[in-house]
């Protein structure tokens, strides 16, 4: 497993991790030729250039569409003629992100080369982890240190929690991010950004209980620091928070409005 951070656009430290696995004949299913499997291009870099050069690169796949992981798709599968694999169900939104039609599609459980595709929604909704005999390349699922965006409308807090359950259980060695170093710690790292979602749930729904009646006032009292210049981020992971209290049946939320009150 080779990493090559390229620089993308992010607010996650502006650079994307890149992944070439590498994937022994005896560990594919009997039609898939050997080769590398190439993950999350996020953009062309003159080191990327060089470890796809280095290796039969053979499949591509991205573990969700947002444009920082999807940059250099369609140069890549151009160049090396790979396999471009997305999810199944998800083929519109991939091809309007990277520009190329998918000559292959997943689901859960099934296999892109060597690597078992898991189901991982909650960041984007067409999130995917691939799991490798050695760890789990979890795309923005987790990462090292800081938080995961899971941000309204796009973001779901219910399915981003439920992702990582999903992701505990599968107990895995390592974690490979999609930003950041490769995590030795998964166990860890996973219940510390579970633990933060829920502390933070519990925050808004006290803001909520308090009088809060409005996304902006709960921004106020339940976030006790500065958002200068994360305020839309923030107040869209509320929103996140908010729809999944509403629908748990614990407040009434308006997302129209961002009126919000308690049951």
């Amino acid at each position: 497993m080779k990493r090559v951070p390229v620089p993308t656009a992010t607010t996650a430290g502006g650079e994307t991790n890149a992944y070439l696995v590498d994937e022994p004949a005896g560990s594919l299913p009997v039609d898939e030729p050997a080769g590398s499997l190439l993950v999350d291009p996020g953009a062309r870099t003159d080191a990327l250039d060089t470890a796809v050069a280095a290796r039969d690169v053979v499949h591509i796949a991205v573990t969700h569409t947002h444009p920082d992981h999807v940059g250099a798709v369609a140069a890549y599968a151009a160049e090396t003629g790979a396999t471009v694999w997305a999810r199944r169900g998800r083929e519109a939104r991939f091809e309007a992100a990277t520009g190329v039609v998918p000559d292959r599609t997943f689901a859960d459980g099934e296999r892109v080369g060597g690597l078992t595709v898991l189901d991982t929604p909650g960041h984007a909704p067409d999130h995917v982890a691939f799991e490798t005999g050695d760890g789990i390349l979890v795309g923005d699922l987790a990462l090292a240190s800081g938080s995961v965006a899971v941000a309204a409308p796009e973001g779901d807090m219910r399915a981003y929690l439920v992702a990582l359950r999903r992701l505990l259980a599968r107990d895995p060695a390592r974690l490979y991010p999609g930003h950041g170093p490769v995590v030795d710690d998964p166990e860890s790292t996973i219940r510390r950004r579970y633990d933060h979602r829920l502390d933070r749930e519990r925050r808004i729904e006290r803001a909520v209980r308090s009088g809060a009646d409005s996304v902006d006032a709960v921004l106020d009292v339940a976030y006790d620091r500065d958002l200068s210049g994360v305020r839309d981020l923030a107040a869209a992971t509320v929103r996140a928070h908010l729809d999944k209290l509403a629908v748990e049946g614990r407040v009434r939320f308006d997302a129209e409005t961002g009126r919000v009150e308690p049951r």
